[in-house]
C-alpha cells in the first residue's frame, strides 16, 4: 500500500483515492457538507484553507490544505510543486 502526504504531515493511501479536486464548485461544497452531515469528513487541513478534496472508494472525503496539482504529483512521485 502506498502513502502520500496530503500536507503537514498526513498521509492518505494512493489506491483508495479515486478523485482529487477543487473545493470551489458549488457540487463539490454539496459532497462536502453531506458528507460532513454523515460523519465521513477527514479534515487534514490543520487549520488552513481547504484547497483539494480527496473522495475515497469507501466514500469518505479528504479535506487537504494541499492543490490537488500538488497531490496528483506526489502520488506520480514526482516532487515538483510540493508545499508545506
Amino acid at each position: 500500500m502506498k502513502f502520500i502526504n496530503i500536507g503537514y504531515g498526513n498521509m492518505a493511501a494512493a489506491n483508495r483515492l479515486i478523485a482529487i479536486v477543487s473545493p470551489d464548485a458549488a457540487p463539490i461544497r454539496r459532497l462536502v457538507q453531506d458528507a460532513r452531515d454523515d460523519g465521513r469528513v477527514i479534515d487534514a487541513t490543520c487549520g488552513h484553507k481547504t484547497r483539494a478534496v480527496l473522495v475515497t472508494d469507501s466514500e469518505h472525503v479528504i479535506l487537504s490544505p494541499l492543490l490537488p496539482e500538488t497531490v496528483a504529483a506526489r502520488i506520480d512521485g514526482k516532487t515538483e510543486g510540493e508545499d508545506s
